[in-house]
């Protein structure tokens, strides 16, 4: 009797441990970057959004990163859509036939810090953009931008336009390309990772970036000269998302869990990691000896002149390609930077 009494615990116990295995059966979701791994991107928001979601499913969901991009960077959408991979991101000046209203946020004139255009971004794009559908094909799970975009180069400090005509500029396509070529630059676009070749080769002057990238691409070495224009010429506008197939599969619980971590969270959160990075950078250029200038007066009007082709050119866009109103989406997005400036 004892031994069949001792049998029977045992079956209840193993099916008992059966049935709390399967109450927490894990999904397992994979994640690259484009960018290193000692990036912020990848360390602070991609790995950061996986740890956090991750712990907060009970062990339901975990985050697994590739050891290797599946695609080039300007392939990251269709990787995600394709199913390549789970979750990315990708700025949305890589794909420029997909992704037109994201480029309000790249516009020169934003906010001082990339945590004032990123929230200001999120709640502009969910409120006004999203209906659009740009995102198609995939589960946007948010937004966000980097730091004001600045112009760095190995030549000559700029102190008018004069200085910059014909200056090789990479840039990563969008309003920094358009930027670059108002302003009188040789512009072309390539993707951030080959800077260091471009600059070190002398195939490129000098590149748009935030000034963290100087440091994260290791262009402190190479780069000479810094002009950091208040706001920046322009910024990177990105987009976070997951393969659309994946999400329809896992349970509403866990797609709850995952959206406490997206919108305007994960926006907050890339935004103040790429404030601190833009802070070291900065720190790392004057560590470096890079001349870094502020344009005065003069140079700033010459440059808000040069810039409204391009903002016009964008309005019209939007509402040639979109019907949307972009003037009017612009002045809601200015609204919005001095509210989120404003602590609210």
């Amino acid at each position: 009797m004892k031994t069949k009494r001792g049998f029977a615990i045992a079956l209840l116990g193993g099916a008992g441990l059966f049935a709390a295995q399967a109450a927490v059966a894990q999904t397992t979701l994979t994640m690259s970057s484009w960018v290193s791994p000692a990036h912020h991107l990848t360390s602070v928001v991609l790995q950061g959004f996986g740890d956090e979601v991750e712990k907060a499913s009970g062990g339901r969901l975990k985050f697994q990163m590739l050891p290797k991009a599946p695609a080039a960077p300007p392939g990251t959408f269709d990787a995600v859509r394709d199913g390549l991979v789970d979750v990315s991101y990708v700025t949305a000046s890589y794909t420029p036939a997909r992704h037109i209203l994201p480029l309000l946020a790249e516009l020169p004139g934003a906010g001082d810090t990339a945590e004032i255009n990123s929230v200001a971004y999120s709640r502009i794009h969910w409120k006004s953009l999203d209906k659009a559908g740009e995102y198609k094909g995939v589960k946007l799970l948010a937004v966000f931008t980097h730091g004001p975009g600045q112009m760095f180069n190995t030549k000559r400090p700029i102190k008018s336009l004069a200085d910059l005509q014909g200056m090789k500029i990479r840039t990563g396509g969008g309003i920094a390309d358009a930027m670059a070529k108002a302003l009188g630059a040789s512009a072309f676009v390539k993707p951030a990772p080959e800077s260091y070749e471009l600059i070190s080769s002398g195939i490129a002057d000098g590149v748009f970036f935030p000034q963290e990238s100087i440091v994260s691409f290791k262009l402190d070495s190479l780069i000479k000269y810094a002009t950091l224009f208040p706001g920046g010429f322009y910024s990177s506008a990105f987009g976070f998302f997951m393969n659309e197939d994946k999400w329809n599969k896992l349970a509403k619980q866990d797609q709850d869990t995952i959206l406490k971590f997206s919108g305007e969270y994960l926006a907050r959160r890339a935004g103040k990691s790429w404030d601190n990075v833009d802070r070291l950078g900065n720190e790392g250029m004057k560590k470096a000896g890079v001349q870094i200038e502020v344009p005065g007066p003069a140079l700033v009007k010459d440059i808000q002149a040069k810039s409204q082709p391009v903002i016009d050119n964008w309005i019209k866009e939007v509402k040639e390609k979109r019907n949307m109103d972009g003037a009017a989406l612009l002045k809601e997005f200015h609204a919005e930077l001095k509210t989120v400036a404003s602590g609210k």
